[in-house]
C-alpha cells in the first residue's frame, strides 16, 4: 500500500524474485552482495542492525548493485549449477574409487580419461588379488561413474540446444575460445551489459584482473583477484587454453599476439591475458550489438 519507493536487499536466495515482485508495484529494487553491506553495519550482527546498514549502503552512490535476472536468465543458470554439481559429484567418486583401490596396491592412472579406460580391466582382472566383496562394491561405484556420464552428456545437449536459441549466446560463441558453456553462463548472469561502465570493470567482475595495492603514488599489481563470477572464470581460463593449443598455424592477429606473449611471459600468463581479452570482447559485443570479426595480418 505505500508508494514506489526505494528498496535495498542483499544478494541471496530469493532476492531476484522478490525484487521482480517489487517492481510490478513500481518500486525502484536495488540489491547487493553482502560484503557491500558489512562495512555500514555498526555493533554487532543482528536483524535490526543489518536492516540499518542495507537502508545506509543502498543510497550511496558508489555501492555496486546487481542487476535483476529474469525467470529465463535463473532457467538457464538452473542448467548449468546442476552441470556444475554433476561434475563435482563425479569427481569425487572417480578420487574415492582411486583411493580405494589404492588399499589393495593398485594404482589406476592419473586424470579422469585414462582412469576411466582402466577402471574395466582392473576390475575384470582376476589376478590383482583383489577380494571378491571389494570387486563388487568397487563395481558399483563405477556403474554410478557411467551414469554420472550420461547425466553430464544430457545436461550437456541441453546447454547446446539453448546456445543455438538465444541470439547473444550465437554472437559470442564467434569468439575464440568461447563456447556454449561459457556464452549461455555469460547471458544468464548479465541482465545488461551497459550496468558496467567499462570492459575492464566487466573483466573485475569476473576476476581477470590484478590484485593492486598501491600506496605513496606507487602502483604494486600481483596476481589476478579471482573475485566474483568463478565459473564464468574457469570457462575462460578453458576456453583459452583451448585457443592457444591450436594457435600454432594461424596468421590472424590474436594467434600472432599469443604466441609472442608466450615466448615473452610465459604459457599460464598468456592463458590468463587470452583470458582477459575474450571477456572484454564479450563486453564489447554485448553492449554494442555488433559482430566479432577475425582480422588476419596481410602478408
Amino acid at each position: 500500500n505505500i508508494p514506489p519507493c526505494i528498496i535495498g536487499m542483499e544478494a541471496c536466495s530469493g532476492a531476484h524474485y522478490w525484487a521482480r515482485e517489487f517492481t510490478k508495484y513500481g518500486h525502484d529494487v536495488r540489491i547487493m552482495a553482502s560484503k557491500f553491506v558489512i562495512p555500514y553495519r555498526q555493533s554487532e550482527k543482528n536483524d535490526a542492525n543489518d536492516a540499518e546498514a542495507i537502508c545506509e549502503a543502498v543510497t550511496r552512490p558508489k555501492t555496486r548493485f546487481v542487476s535483476i535476472k529474469s525467470e529465463e536468465q535463473q532457467a538457464v543458470l538452473c542448467l548449468h549449477r546442476i552441470r556444475q554439481g554433476q561434475i563435482k559429484d563425479r569427481t569425487a567418486m572417480i578420487n574415492r574409487l582411486r583411493g580405494l583401490l589404492s588399499e589393495f596396491g593398485i594404482i589406476m592412472p592419473k586424470g579422469r580419461y585414462p582412469a576411466q579406460k582402466h577402471i574395466v580391466e582392473i576390475l575384470e582382472d582376476t589376478d590383482n588379488a583383489l577380494p571378491a566383496l571389494a570387486r563388487e562394491l568397487l563395481n558399483d561405484l563405477w556403474q554410478s561413474i557411467k551414469l554420472q556420464n550420461q547425466d553430464i552428456l544430457k545436461s550437456d545437449r541441453k546447454l547446446y540446444a539453448l546456445a543455438n536459441q538465444m541470439k547473444d549466446a550465437k554472437r559470442l560463441m564467434t569468439i575464440p575460445g568461447i563456447g556454449e558453456v561459457t556464452a549461455t553462463a555469460v547471458v544468464a548472469t548479465v541482465s545488461d551489459a551497459k550496468h558496467f561502465s567499462t570492459s575492464r570493470q566487466f573483466a573485475a567482475w569476473i576476476g581477470l584482473v590484478p590484485k593492486q595495492y598501491s600506496t605513496g603514488g606507487k602502483p604494486t599489481l600481483g596476481r589476478i583477484s579471482k573475485r566474483g563470477e568463478k565459473h564464468i572464470r574457469t570457462s575462460l581460463i578453458h576456453g583459452a587454453r583451448a585457443v592457444i593449443a591450436n594457435c600454432t598455424n594461424k596468421m590472424d592477429r590474436t594467434s600472432l599476439w599469443i604466441k609472442a606473449l608466450i615466448e615473452r611471459r610465459g604459457f599460464k600468463r598468456a592463458v590468463i591475458a587470452l583470458a582477459a581479452k575474450n571477456a572484454r570482447l564479450i563486453w564489447s559485443l554485448l553492449q554494442s550489438g555488433n559482430e566479432y570479426q577475425v582480422n588476419y595480418v596481410k602478408t
